[in-house]
C-alpha cells in the first residue's frame, strides 16, 4: 500500500515539474499532474529506456524527460481546443 502512495506522489511530482519547466498548465490539477508523470514515466522508458537514479518505481531522468513530451503535447491540444471553443483560430 505505501509503495502506491509512494508511486503516486513520485509521480505527481513528475507531472508538476514537467508543467514547471514547460510553463503551460494542463487543465486539471493534481490529477492531471499525477497522470502526466505516470504518462511520461511510460513514454520516457519506451523511448530512453531507464537509466539514472529511481524512486517509486520511476527512472526520473526518462520519466522526467517523457512527461515534458507529454505535458508540451497536451498544453498544445489544449490551446487549441479552447480556441475553436471561443471562435478563435
Amino acid at each position: 500500500m505505501l509503495g502506491i502512495v509512494w508511486s503516486i506522489i513520485i509521480g505527481g511530482l513528475i507531472g508538476w515539474v514537467a508543467q514547471m519547466i514547460i510553463g503551460r498548465g494542463v487543465p486539471g490539477g493534481i490529477i492531471r499532474s499525477i497522470v502526466s508523470g505516470f504518462a511520461g514515466a511510460w513514454l520516457g522508458s519506451m523511448l530512453l529506456g531507464s537509466f539514472g537514479p529511481a524512486t517509486g518505481g520511476f527512472a526520473i531522468i526518462p520519466a522526467l524527460i517523457g512527461a515534458l513530451i507529454f505535458v508540451f503535447i497536451l498544453s498544445i491540444f489544449f490551446r487549441e481546443s479552447r480556441h475553436k471553443e471561443s471562435g478563435y483560430m
